[in-house]
């Protein structure tokens, strides 16, 4: 409803994520991290030299993008 109100779209691969896990959180976190991970290494690939995480004050689902990250992060 707010894409619709706002003008704005969900990217395709972002609407199957949810379509296919939204009713089970436990998957919805896994692949919300998932995805969250792939975005910001899209973003450092194309020379974004940093980001920052908004984890709606879960700062475990922080600490667990930042440890995909390690090896990319060079920590």
């Amino acid at each position: 409803r707010i894409c619709q109100l706002s003008g704005s779209f969900l990217p395709a691969r972002f609407k199957a994520i949810v379509d296919r896990f939204g009713d089970d959180p436990a998957s919805m976190t896994e692949a919300g991290i998932a995805y969250a991970t792939e975005q910001i290494i899209d973003l450092f690939a194309n020379g974004v030299n940093g980001v920052h995480v908004y984890t709606m004050n879960k700062p475990d689902i922080a600490e667990r993008i930042m440890g995909n990250l390690k090896c990319i992060l060079g920590r």
